[in-house]
């Protein structure tokens, strides 16, 4: 009997960069960069947003490429420092991720593999597998229901079926970086808000897998009173998205 072997078809790896918007993340900084799995990425970029601790220092010593603002221009403008040099240098898969250690960077390769395989464009990192997991990591139960309150929300007005729209790990693919108009996004927090619904809006595919999430001191977030802006801001930017889709209206975030 004859056995005839399925052709093993191998992709170009391309080049995969990591990009950090930073602000005082000196004490977790060294603990995210040691997770990533070796040869995982290419280069590691940390933007940092006028920090007052010296988490430049830290980035440096660990041989990471830093770039530092000359004024803080808030965590979307972190992002769009981020995304610019990616593109600039040949990125064909960008990661974001936190540097302040709150989500699990051993996840790097599958996120990545997942867009080079095409399976989707875009992947999040999912924080809330099971509403235990997300509790005993830490979460305040607070964050939790408003997480599920927007993200069912989003997944309705937005087509989607995502367990967490508002993670802070995130990979991409080149052409989607190329395509979105993400300069015209808010420098303030609503930038992720935005760059999914663009996300959605131009035809991009995404995707989640769970992320190990850990809520301690040091780890970034917002407070009550940004988390209560936060979540309008998302509310009308689905709006937005509606309006945009029923033509209706001529937004600048979906206007390349």
């Amino acid at each position: 009997m004859q056995i005839h072997e399925t052709p093993v078809v191998t992709r170009p790896r391309g080049k995969v960069i990591a990009v950090m918007p930073a602000y005082n993340a000196a004490a977790t900084l060294e603990r995210t960069v040691a997770d990533i799995p070796p040869g995982s990425v290419d280069e590691i970029v940390l933007v940092d947003d006028c920090s007052k601790d010296n988490t430049v220092e830290v980035a440096r010593s660990l041989g990471l490429t830093v770039i530092q603002h000359e004024t803080n221009l808030g965590y979307g403008g972190n992002q769009k420092t981020c995304y610019r040099y990616a593109l600039e240098h040949g990125a064909d898969y960008v990661v974001m991720i936190h540097p302040d250690y709150q989500y699990d960077s051993r996840v790097i390769p599958a996120a990545v593999e997942l867009i080079r395989l095409g399976i989707c464009d875009v992947i999040l990192g999912s924080r809330i597998r099971t509403r235990r997991e997300a509790l005993q990591g830490g979460m305040p139960a607070w964050k939790y229901i408003a997480n599920r309150c927007l993200t069912l929300t989003e997944n309705i007005v937005l087509g989607q079926n995502l367990g967490d729209f508002h993670s802070g790990f995130r990979a991409y693919s080149r052409e989607v970086l190329e395509t979105l108009p993400w300069e015209n996004n808010t420098n303030d927090f609503a930038f992720d808000s935005q760059f999914l619904a663009q996300t959605v809006y131009f035809g991009f595919k995404l995707g989640d897998i769970p992320v190990p999430v850990r809520y301690f001191d040091e780890a970034s977030s917002i407070n009550f009173r940004r988390s209560v802006k936060y979540g309008c801001t998302t509310l009308w930017i689905l709006a937005q998205f509606w309006l945009q889709c029923m033509r209706l209206g001529g937004f600048g975030i979906f206007r390349k």
